[in-house]
């Protein structure tokens, strides 16, 4: 007999995978799909056609006129909206669930970038890990985003690319896990967006900053002045917010 209903559990388990592949993987044959069917029992098309449910509630994909499938919006609609008001918890919750159905431990599945903190104890310590694992989480989802390439170069070696915050994690607490304010870079540019010596307008062009344009250096000619005013690779679901945007051309661009 068909199982009809899905869990809350199932629902989360599914949103965190629409964040982090691009809508052009939606389907039953990609292998991210087969391992979460598998894990909640579910057969590999209907977990696609959730993702698809995903896509059809989803603000970015409706602004492009595309519907996905719109039979199960009632069931993932709530889910969305959870997420919209609170991605701190849910991205959480939705890694806890994951490592449950997996039989281990956020701790365990984590141990790579938790090690250093294993010593806290408390309530710190659960604000530690929740953090990191965030932060991960966050990283997926940009990189997902903007297909593992930098939104400047085009360059793909996903251990020298950053998930970039416009505003930054410690300033911005609203905006710390919202993909729009995310902007996959390499580390150079990275540092560069960070310190004021390179923005993005709200047209979505790189502007560099006078003083580089002004310089006959080489290597600044070639990794900065040469993208002055191209557009950056554009991401496949979440723009960058133009707000963000702009806050970061008023506060930070050295002009």
């Amino acid at each position: 007999m068909p199982r009809n209903n899905w869990t809350r559990e199932e629902l989360i388990l599914t949103f965190n995978l629409y964040l982090k592949i691009p809508f052009g993987k939606f389907h039953h044959a990609n292998k991210e799909v087969i391992e979460l069917a598998s894990l909640i029992n579910r057969t590999p098309s209907a977990v696609a056609m959730r993702l698809s449910n995903f896509a059809s509630v989803d603000p970015f994909h409706q602004k492009r006129g595309i519907t996905g499938l719109r039979g199960g919006i009632a069931q993932v609609q709530p889910i969305w909206e959870e997420f919209s008001e609170n991605k701190e918890d849910l991205i959480f919750e939705s890694e806890r669930i994951l490592a449950q159905i997996q039989k281990t431990t956020l701790e365990n599945k984590y141990e790579n970038i938790l090690k250093d903190i294993e010593n806290l104890e408390g309530e710190t310590k659960v604000r530690a890990v929740k953090t990191r694992i965030n932060q991960n989480v966050f990283r997926q989802i940009v990189l997902a985003n903007y297909s593992g390439k930098c939104a400047v170069t085009g360059f793909d070696k996903a251990s020298l690319l950053i998930a970039s915050h416009i505003i930054p994690w410690s300033i911005d607490k609203k905006n710390r896990l919202n993909p729009q304010n995310g902007i996959l870079l390499n580390s150079l540019h990275d540092k560069a967006f960070e310190n004021g010596f390179m923005a993005i307008n709200t047209e979505f062009q790189i502007l560099i900053c006078s003083d580089f344009l002004k310089s006959k250096d080489s290597f600044v000619q070639s990794y900065f002045s040469a993208f002055h005013k191209k557009k950056i690779e554009m991401p496949v679901r979440f723009l960058p917010d133009t707000m963000l945007l702009q806050k970061h051309f008023e506060e930070k661009f050295l002009g």
